[in-house]
């Protein structure tokens, strides 16, 4: 049985990612942080791992990226999970009952409009989702209600007293795979790169023609700083196609002409979205 990595607690969205991606007959493992899955995944005790990359409305997660970079482990896959928020509490609350709702701070944020409404309730911020689902299992207060997937609500045998909260249904999470070798596909898919320019006029512009040249549609490009000095900055890149085509070799051939450092982080099949 596979172990797949996930950062959070057992119901975490990235366990739900994990057994949409992978199927049932698979074994997460909790990790406590985003840095614990990198090391379990290099330290070949799991096969694979599952991580948030961004979101279609808070945006990229930086410290995911800045790993990616960090890491020697590839990108093999991803998959796209719409994320419904769901109010949880005890066996016996309600609305009424409720003074403290705790969940993590984006989940807080994407449910504002929501939280906006209700009186004399103190929101507080925890460390993961499925996380505040157990702290309030763990409380068994009628008082203590928490935002977290259904998932979280039946592994720790909890109510949902309001189903998608969330401010718009629109809340989407690309999740990335990770593994420690590459699974190039034969065409199409995607591929992820990080790259730093040198220090010359235009060299943006020359890096991202390498890939118009040649008809290479690109997906998405962010900038991070370098940590080797101020106002100096590397980018992360996604673009159409495999490193297995001609023209994805030939345009990479062409940028590390360019470039002062390279690093592909992997081809792999674009991701199904679970609505």
């Amino acid at each position: 049985m596979k172990k797949i990595a996930f950062q959070g607690e057992k119901g975490a969205f990235s366990e739900d990612a994990a057994f949409h991606f992978f199927g049932n007959e698979i074994q997460p493992v909790a990790c406590k942080t985003f840095r614990n899955v990198f090391e379990t995944v290099g330290s070949k005790k799991c096969r694979f791992g599952v991580l948030p990359i961004e979101n279609s409305f808070t945006g990229s997660i930086h410290q995911n990226i800045d790993y990616l970079l960090e890491y020697h482990l590839s990108v093999i896959g991803e998959i796209i999970l719409r994320i419904h928020h769901n109010l949880l509490a005890v066996h016996g609350a309600s609305i009424k009952t409720i003074r403290k709702i705790y969940s993590h701070p984006q989940a807080i944020g994407q449910c504002s409009n929501f939280l906006d409404k209700l009186k004399n309730v103190e929101v507080i911020p925890m460390y993961d989702t499925a996380g505040s689902a157990k702290f309030i299992r763990k409380k068994n207060d009628k008082e203590f209600a928490s935002i977290a997937s259904l998932r979280a609500c039946k592994d720790y045998g909890l109510q949902a007293l309001k189903l998608k909260i969330e401010n718009n249904i629109q809340n989407y999470t690309r999740f990335l795979i990770i593994a420690p070798k590459q699974q190039l596909p034969a065409s199409g898919g995607k591929t992820s790169i990080v790259f730093s320019t040198k220090d010359i006029p235009g060299a943006l512009f020359k890096s991202l023609s390498v890939f118009a040249l040649r008809d290479i549609n690109l997906l998405k490009i962010e900038s991070r700083p370098l940590r080797k000095g101020p106002w100096k900055y590397w980018f992360y890149l996604d673009f159409e196609g495999s490193m297995k085509e001609e023209p994805c070799m030939n345009a990479i051939n062409h940028l590390q002409e360019i470039t002062s450092f390279l690093k592909i982080l992997g081809s792999y099949p674009g991701g199904k979205v679970i609505n």
